[in-house]
């Protein structure tokens, strides 16, 4: 924790057999690197006990991987910022692409010291699925977002030191933990009167690719676990809809 930083910004992505995303992923996140190139920066990429060739794909393109046995996405997380280097974490899920735009934003504001941490609405990648899952609900969620100031994980931003003094994500949970520390952070930043954001000019750009694997009823049911009995996500089993995969899972 005393150790010196050597990076202006760190990308943590956490990656459970992403091997048919992670490439256009850190693609992406490179691009962003190029466009800010008066700034060091880093991608660590977290192997969550991936059985595909998510670890090989992240090595060949050069970024370094770090390996959490765990299979938990708030785990992963967490690895990747104790085994980062930059005094700014850029929180990016493994099928999540960052439009250059968007990451210019952020860092501009973490790197003008008044913002403390945030985060930005979302889009997805495909119009899979139906209407009701495929549009309303991200428009809901982004609706949430803006109002209640809450970061989804696909894109998720704070200081380095914030973030520990904020005790990183819950371990507890296996599913929204994004959203408890979304509202640990907020009160931090009040505290140190730093601004907590949430910007909306450039949606970050997540797969729907869920859409496609498991049917409404699936969906609905998941959703409805998780919004009904608050202690599910302290149960692996019960959030297993946001570990599982396919057996083919291309998409």
């Amino acid at each position: 924790m005393n150790e010196i930083r050597t990076y202006d910004y760190s990308f943590v992505v956490p990656a459970f057999n992403e091997e048919s995303h992670l490439d256009l992923t850190l693609t992406a996140l490179e691009k962003c690197m190029e466009g800010e190139a008066g700034y060091r920066g880093e991608i660590v990429v977290v192997d969550n006990n991936s059985s595909d060739r998510t670890a090989e794909i992240a090595k060949a393109r050069g970024v370094r991987v770090v390996f959490e046995p765990y299979n938990q996405i708030s785990k992963a997380r967490n690895q990747g910022a104790a085994q980062s280097k930059g005094e700014n974490l850029f929180f990016v899920d493994a099928d999540t692409i960052v439009p250059p735009d968007l990451f210019r934003d952020a860092l501009n504001l973490m790197k003008g010291g008044a913002c403390g941490g945030g985060g930005s609405v979302l889009s997805f990648d495909r119009k899979n699925g139906s209407w009701f899952w495929r549009d309303l609900v991200p428009s809901f969620w982004n609706g949430v977002s803006r109002n209640l100031r809450l970061a989804a994980g696909s894109f998720l931003f704070c200081r380095r030191d914030f973030f520990f003094e904020c005790g990183g994500f819950s371990e507890k949970v296996y599913a929204g933990e994004e959203i408890f520390f979304s509202r640990k952070l907020k009160k931090l930043c009040k505290r140190e009167s730093k601004d907590f954001v949430i910007l909306k000019d450039n949606p970050v750009i997540t797969s729907s690719r869920k859409l496609n694997w498991f049917s409404n009823w699936q969906l609905l049911c998941s959703t409805l676990v998780v919004l009904c009995v608050p202690f599910a996500i302290r149960s692996r089993r019960l959030c297993s809809f946001w570990y599982r995969r396919p057996a083919s899972s291309d998409g």
